[in-house]
């Protein structure tokens, strides 16, 4: 394997976070100014972010837009961001929603320099969460992001341990190249 920073070697989405863990004042700030700095087409950073500490009206708002098969575990992070983008025509979208994919690949590197973890989510209730969001038209959510301190998978559900547990693989790098 090519030589990798372990920033990026040790990055681990796991599903099993610590209940008790709390995400401080200043993880979250570098957090969100990690994501600040993510490069972005034209410099117009389309991002925005909704940010939710366990338990307060934020957190119980995106959680409840999560399916219940990942409530089972997300309950237990110590904090839930929204990711959203600004794009309104299809040429906006396409290029906010990438943007936004490098805000929140920045988040997850600083993350992982914080000893933190992240599990990103793509399937919640969109339109529930902006109006539970109250966000503004035009702000669509793409991504919620399960933030913590790594927990104990023997306390998953049985069905997630196996998984949480299992060898992590990736593709070849040969797989990945296009002819």
């Amino acid at each position: 394997m090519a030589d990798l920073t372990p920033l990026l070697a040790f990055r681990w989405s796991p599903r099993a976070f610590d209940p008790d863990a709390e995400l401080t004042g200043d993880e979250a700030s570098s957090l969100l100014e990690a994501a600040r700095w993510a490069p972005s087409a034209g410099n117009a950073q389309p991002w925005r972010f909704a940010l939710g500490h366990r338990q307060d009206e934020t957190w119980k708002r995106i959680l409840v837009s999560l399916p219940e098969h990942d409530q089972r575990w997300t309950r237990h992070a110590s904090a839930l961001v929204v990711g959203a983008h600004t794009g309104i025509s299809p040429v906006d979208t396409e290029r906010s929603a990438y943007d936004l994919g490098q805000a929140i690949a920045h988040l997850t590197v600083q993350a992982t320099a914080l000893g933190l973890h992240i599990r990103q989510l793509s399937h919640f209730d969109r339109a529930g969460l902006a109006t539970e969001l109250d966000l503004a038209a035009g702000i669509r959510p793409l991504v919620v992001a399960a933030v913590g301190r790594l927990g104990d998978p023997a306390a998953l559900p049985p069905d997630l341990h196996a998984r949480e547990t299992a060898l992590r693989r990736r593709h070849p790098l040969a797989a990945l190249l296009l002819p």
